[in-house]
This record gives structure tokens, sequence and C-alpha cells, in this order.
């Protein structure tokens, strides 16, 4: 079978809850989050996914991410990438999209990009390089990340362009995978949550 590639977003912190941009600030998970990365990890050590023996894991640095990793219990199979690491906000760090309405009418980060952060470009290359690692791969892989560049690597997954991302919302502690159908790149689910209804 060709590889696929298991998403999993990490879990609920104060700033996703507010819908503030996360990038590269470090904010803990919320009791919620934690208690999700649990109930993550009881779904992906049952049937079907059986704990994923021989799957690759890797993780985005930021401790959130990498807790949510630890929670589930892929701590230590897990390396951590840079790669993995949440779009640079710049000078929109920290805050909603409201906010950003308010001195920019008609803002659209997949179009609009942010200022003094990276840009669309820079974040199609990343989301390029973690596509490329999973297809080179012989099993398939595990990443812990967050909700932009999980939904960047899903558009680049199908081949479209990063603004594609704009229509596949992505939830915390979601669960997500991409795969194939008729030998071409598939969704095979997506924003996946139904472990956080136990």
């Amino acid at each position: 079978m060709a590889p696929r590639i298991l998403l999993a977003r990490h879990g609920q912190t104060a700033w996703s809850l507010s819908g503030k941009h996360t990038g590269r600030t470090d904010v803990p998970l919320l009791e919620e989050g934690r208690r999700g990365a649990k109930l993550l990890g009881e779904r992906l050590h049952r049937a079907p996914f059986d704990g994923l023996p021989g799957v690759e894991v890797r993780t985005s640095p930021l401790a959130r991410a990498r807790e949510t990793c630890e929670l589930a219990g892929f701590g230590e199979r897990a390396s951590t990438w840079d790669t993995l690491m949440e779009w640079d906000y710049g000078a929109y760090e920290g805050m909603t999209p409201a906010e950003i309405q308010a001195i920019r009418p008609g803002w659209l980060i997949w179009r609009d990009g942010v200022p003094e952060g990276e840009s669309l470009s820079e974040v199609s290359a990343r989301a390029d390089e973690v596509v490329a690692w999973a297809r080179a791969a012989d099993r398939d892989v595990l990443v812990f990340a967050h909700g932009h560049i999980l939904r960047s690597i899903g558009a680049r997954w199908l081949g479209l362009p990063l603004d594609f991302a704009a229509r596949i919302r992505l939830n915390p502690t979601s669960l997500s995978v991409l795969g194939w159908a008729y030998g071409e790149p598939a969704i095979e689910s997506w924003n996946d949550r139904g472990h956080l209804t136990v």
C-alpha cells in the first residue's frame, strides 16, 4: 500500500479557544486539551490503528504539539521537526481575525499573508517538504502539529494551491488521514473528533 500521513492537531489552548493566531508563541495546553490528547492516544492505540506499530512519528517542537504527542503515547517514538512549526504570523501574532479585520478589512490569511512573518510561498514550501517526506516513506507516518500548517499540508498533498486550505477547517485535537484513491492523492478523513465524544 502507498504510504499515508496521519495528521494530529494539538489540543486546546487558551489562545486557540479565543481564536488568537498562535504561531511561535509557546502557549501551554488547557486541561481540556490534555484530556483530548489522551483520548486521541487511546483511539490511536485501538483498532484499526492498534498503536501504529512501525510508523515514524514527528512533532513540532512547540510545547502544545509535543505535549499532545506525549499524552497520546507517542513521545518516546517521536522526533521533533522544525518544518512542522506553525505559520509565523509576524505582526498578527496573538490577534484574533476580528482584530485583524478592524485594521485590514477583507483580510484573508490564505490570500493576503501576514506582515513581518512568513510568506505564503514559504509556508507552501514547508508543507511540500512534509508531503515529500511522507511520500518517500515505506510506511505510514504520523505528525503532531498546528492548524494552519496541517491545513497547508492537506492542500499540498492534493496538489492544490495553498489557498485551498481556507476551505478545510481543522479543530484542536482532531485526527485527519491523507491517503490515496485510484492512485491519486486523496483525503481519507478530515477533522475527525469522534474520540472527544467519549
